[in-house]
């Protein structure tokens, strides 16, 4: 069994209904650095690395493809 998808996750934390409609130019929400850390540790086992900034990166990347904004 996977974890949920990480755009599903990033939402939950964003209280988002939906991403942006135009990736990478409205931000339309934010989440912190330590909640993309969270994310990134649930998603370990379904990402290609097994490094923890690479995780942190992957789900940041994922995050501004969906119009959130990443703080701190």
């Amino acid at each position: 069994i996977k974890t949920p998808p990480s755009s599903i996750l990033l939402k939950r934390a964003a209280n988002l209904a939906k991403a942006s409609g135009i990736s990478g130019k409205e931000i339309i929400g934010k989440v912190t650095k330590k909640q993309v850390e969270e994310i990134a540790k649930q998603k370990m086992l379904d990402l290609n690395t097994s490094d923890m900034v690479q995780a942190v990166k992957i789900i940041e990347g994922t995050a501004r493809s969906m119009g959130i904004a990443v703080e701190g």
